[in-house]
């Protein structure tokens, strides 16, 4: 099945991240130290959920290569549980290029902390990174590296805790990481935070020392006050970590939800209802009954406006708005949209966005009929709603028609895509249409004759130019989304981020103006 086979492409870039990882294993073992997935496993309450966050991220980026590209930006980044506290962790994968931030990977920490800000949750960071990859520098890699100091100083002074361990080196730009950190654990031996190491104190001022005495852990436990806390090693590290994170006292703070069905309808046969081409056409009804509580759906205004579906249901007993896509969006059906968009926001009830839309209508009815501002407010609605906006690419997400359905620009709490999914401008025959029409037009002007055949292989390169970029797989590993996640788990991933934010609404915090500052 064309679906399974995506899925199955995923998972093999997902392993190919572990396997390359992997590959540094010795390094680890003879420093005595725990691999990268096994701190975060340490780390994690085991048995519980763990929502991978830009898993495609740099997918295609700094090796264009589908052969050999490594997804992931050398980040091991998602949600999970700490001593029953949800919390967001970052785990430099040090076993990937000695774990050296590239241009998607700071875009993937600047992601992570804003999630954390707006979703409430204690940001933990488990440090061994090389710091920026210098082969490949760029100046707006380092401008835009200033925003994860600045993230981490936000987090902080809106009472959102930030703790670090030092596993490894936390070196140049870096080093401020844990200096922005509530709490720093530090390991010893391997532990280590300086502005500069031995090499570079040497060539720049002649000095002779080693990176121990400048920033071992040891070290800044004793004279710097930087490491709070001192581990014996990794695992050490880990539990005081863990102990650190129980003290905030951060248990589940939502109410407990109400006892629930599961689907009537298998989730299991989403990747059969769902063609993997955009093309063709499906009923999303079908995707919500296999999402939905007890498969039960209560439909708004399903005569008007009826290839826009607005649908009422519960989701692990949540209830939810569930908006999707039987085709483009017609001026009735944004107009429907709209109300149904204000009625969820004036109920608190969060909204699900299902995508499958080849944008906003065109024509000369649908201009007359007022296109233009009813899909205005439509984004209007969608732009300023408070509730908690989910939103999934299941399909088509092209034009306006992204914009319209919560799509990367919009403030989504969570942005994921299906491995299928074609997100862009438009789809590369409409725009290998429009450019012909173009150039039709152009010779006509000029009295010229049309050459088919240039306008053909000119069709074939702009289609081309345009489905490549419109691939879930190019888009999110430029982190156009928050991660690619299997269709079939679509009900799990959307109870998961349901929760969270319903933990965040709840949660009170303590803010300062200044955040905590060491002394």
């Amino acid at each position: 099945m064309e679906m399974l086979a995506l899925v199955e492409r995923m998972r093999t870039l997902e392993a190919r991240a572990a396997a390359k990882s992997e590959e540094r294993r010795p390094v680890f073992d003879k420093r005595g130290q725990l691999s990268p997935r096994e701190r975060v496993s340490a780390l994690l309450d085991p048995g519980l959920p763990f929502l991978e966050l830009y898993n495609m991220a740099s997918y295609l980026v700094d090796d264009p290569d589908p052969e050999t590209s490594v997804p992931g930006a050398s980040i091991i980044l998602g949600i999970g549980c700490v001593e029953g506290a949800r919390v967001m962790v970052f785990a430099d994968d040090a076993g990937i290029n000695a774990g050296a931030m590239t241009q998607k990977s700071v875009d993937k920490a600047l992601g992570a902390i804003a999630i954390a800000e707006k979703q409430k949750l204690p940001f933990i960071h488990l440090v061994e990174s090389a710091g920026a990859d210098l082969m490949r520098y760029t100046v707006e890699l380092w401008a835009h590296g200033g925003g994860m100091f600045a993230g981490l100083a936000r987090l902080s002074a809106a009472g959102i805790p930030v703790v670090t361990v030092l596993h490894g080196a936390s070196t140049a730009g870096g080093a401020y990481q844990p200096g922005l950190s509530d709490y720093v654990i530090g390991v010893k031996g391997n532990g280590m935070a300086m502005l500069a190491g031995a090499a570079l104190v040497q060539a720049a001022t002649g000095e002779v020392s080693e990176d121990a005495d400048l920033g071992g852990a040891e070290m800044h436990a004793a004279a710097t006050g930087l490491v709070e806390y001192l581990a014996e090693d990794d695992a050490h590290a880990i539990e005081i970590a863990r102990e650190v994170v129980a003290g905030f006292g951060w248990g589940p703070c939502a109410p407990a939800l109400a006892e629930y069905a599961v689907p009537l309808l298998d989730a299991n046969e989403i990747a059969g209802v769902v063609p993997v081409d955009y093309r063709k056409p499906y009923d999303m009804r079908e995707v919500a009954a296999r999402i939905a509580d007890g498969s039960e759906l209560r439909e708004f205004k399903p005569r008007f406006g009826a290839a826009t579906v607005c649908l009422h249901a519960r989701i692990m007993g949540q209830p939810v708005g569930i908006l999707g896509n039987n085709g483009p969006l017609d001026p009735d059906g944004a107009a429907k949209a709209t109300h149904f968009l204000q009625a969820m926001d004036q109920a608190g009830t969060p909204v699900v966005f299902l995508n499958n839309t080849t944008g906003y209508m065109v024509g000369a009815a649908s201009e007359r009929a007022g296109m233009i501002k009813h899909g205005a407010k439509m984004i209007q609605a969608v732009t300023n709603i408070r509730v908690p906006k989910i939103s999934i690419y299941t399909g088509a997400s092209f034009g306006a028609g992204n914009y319209g359905m919560c799509g990367y620009a919009f403030g989504a709490d969570f942005l994921f895509t299906w491995p299928n999914a074609m997100t862009g401008v438009m789809g590369g025959q409409q725009a290998a249409q429009t450019m012909e029409q173009v150039a039709r037009r152009a010779a006509e002007r000029k009295g010229r004759e049309v050459d088919g055949a240039q306008l053909a292989a000119q069709g074939n390169r702009i289609a081309a130019h345009f489905d490549g970029q419109s691939d879930a797989f190019y888009t999110s590993g430029r982190g156009l989304d928050m991660g690619m996640i299997d269709p079939r788990e679509t009900r799990k991933v959307i109870g998961f981020c349901l929760q969270t934010c319903l933990e965040a609404r709840a949660r009170q915090l303590s803010p300062n103006s200044f955040g905590v500052a060491r002394i």
